[in-house]
């Protein structure tokens, strides 16, 4: 081969090393990753999009996805009927939500209770607050389930959040308006018309809704200072072991300003890594419900939906 034949055929190989050098992750949208810290990262972009289908789909191998979808249509219906009481009143909170005019409506209705309210509760707040995040810890230390280093982690989390909640000025009127534009705007994206939705959506609609509701959340944390997609943008990752399918890799982001880190373990099947507790949170919920009998059965979200890219 000439020269120059030789140089042209390289060029597509090049410009690939190259976009994956400034790129430096492989295609979210593709399950697991090549690398452990790649899956990670697919995670968390997707999480930061508020993709929670896509993440589902990136997080577990292509049989546990299909397992997770399938699950969702065999849960049976909640067996505790929807009363008339639980449907006017469902209709009542979106109406208000979404009903012409319902920002400044709200807003006028809250302005005079918040008022009222930080008259009452400023100074009580803080220790209510500090009260509450020792009941959590209490709860968390006597849970079971998690180990030692999930209770640490967590612990850790709390620490950084209760001196925040503490401090907001949650009674501000301009951020309570800037809220309830929010809440109004997200609520209008839901389009719920009544409650009997919420058990009979299929599992690509409630991921969809989920992801509207998420998304809805990270804005009014934002309002208040939280910004989750700072904690995201700031994640680091080291890898710290990586042997016969296993691998660990430590986590470090900043929360608020303080430096926090956490390790994940992942394993590696087929070729692409997977987050390890997820992968076994979702299986043995499958497995689970697989046992029940059809009775036994009732709506709800795997137990892995609150594990993503961490170990909890």
């Amino acid at each position: 081969m000439r020269l120059p034949t030789l140089r042209y055929a390289l060029l597509p190989l090049f410009a690939a090393l190259l976009l994956s050098a400034c790129h430096g992750k492989d295609d979210a949208s593709q399950p697991g990753g090549s690398t452990p810290e790649s899956a990670l990262q697919g995670s968390i972009d997707l999480l930061k999009a508020g993709d929670l289908n896509g993440l589902w789909k990136h997080a577990l191998p292509p049989a546990d996805y299909a397992n997770l979808r399938a699950d969702w249509s065999r849960h049976e219906q909640d067996p505790q009927p929807i009363t008339a009481e639980d449907r006017a009143k469902f209709s009542e909170t979106m109406q208000e939500l979404t009903g012409p005019d319902a920002e400044n409506k709200l807003y006028a209705e809250l302005q005079p209770k918040l008022s009222m309210m930080q008259q009452q509760y400023k100074d009580q707040l803080p220790v209510l607050i500090s009260v509450g995040e020792a009941f959590v810890k209490n709860g968390i230390a006597q849970n079971k389930s998690l180990t030692e280093a999930q209770k640490a982690q967590t612990a850790s989390v709390l620490d950084v959040l209760g001196p925040w909640a503490q401090q907001t000025p949650w009674f501000d009127q301009a951020k309570a308006k800037q809220a309830v534009g929010v809440a109004v705007t997200t609520a209008r994206q839901l389009d719920l018309k009544n409650p009997d939705q919420l058990r009979t959506m299929d599992f690509d609609t409630a991921m969809a809704k989920y992801s509207t509701g998420f998304n809805g959340a990270k804005q009014l944390l934002a309002i208040y200072g939280l910004s989750l997609d700072d904690t995201l943008n700031s994640v680091k990752f080291t890898p710290v072991s990586n042997s016969n399918g296993h691998a660990v890799v430590k986590i470090d982001y900043t929360l608020l300003g303080k430096p926090l880190s956490t390790e994940s373990t992942l394993v590696q099947q087929d070729g692409r890594w997977y987050s390890e507790d997820m992968l076994n949170n979702v299986r043995k919920s499958h497995q689970q419900l697989s046992e029940q009998p059809p009775s036994a059965r009732s709506t709800g979200v795997p137990a892995a939906a609150g594990s993503v890219a961490t170990k909890d």
